[in-house]
């Protein structure tokens, strides 16, 4: 399982050494995404700053809930048999809210999105085969009278897996 940690970034309305806007934050994100773990003098030494910056600016962010830091794993790279997105319409009067809580329960489901466009909401199915994928399929999806439509489209080859930051304006 890969070990390289990865960011996830809030947005935050403030203004402050926690701020998202602030140029010594997006440098230290920026070197953090690349590195989780770098040590904050390694990151110091890099952005010419001292290391009670580096571990003030981090802690702040923190927690305002700007920076959370992760270990991402792939799916591909464990070697679970059974990875799809799922593409979901959701039936009325069901709303795709209800849906997504519904479904976030269940530990096979690593990721839900609530999308505009062909479908309502996108989620993330993981498994250990093929046929645990299916019963999850069975008994979560098909015949649920919260959801009208589904297509599984399964994964070929993985070319990034990456949170990025939302650009608004920084």
């Amino acid at each position: 399982m890969p070990s390289d940690p990865s960011l996830s970034i809030a947005s935050s309305k403030s203004k402050g050494i926690d701020s998202p806007v602030d140029e010594l934050n997006r440098s230290i994100i920026k070197l953090l995404q690349e590195d989780g773990r770098m040590a904050y003098k390694d990151v110091a030494r890099a952005l010419k700053v001292s290391e009670g910056t580096i571990r003030n600016r981090v802690q702040s962010m923190k927690q305002s809930g700007l920076l959370k830091i992760v270990a991402l794993a792939d799916p591909m790279a464990i070697r679970y048999k059974a990875d799809a997105m799922v593409g979901i319409k959701v039936a009325s009067p069901a709303s795709p809210r209800d849906v997504a809580e519904r479904l976030s329960q269940f530990a096979e489901v690593v990721y839900v999105l609530w999308v505009s466009g062909r479908y309502d909401l996108l989620i993330e199915v993981v498994c250990d085969s093929s046929e645990s994928f299916q019963k999850f399929l069975e008994d979560h999806c098909f015949g649920s009278e919260d959801i009208d439509q589904i297509e599984v489209m399964t994964g070929i080859e993985m070319f990034k897996n990456q949170f990025l930051l939302k650009r608004q304006g920084i």
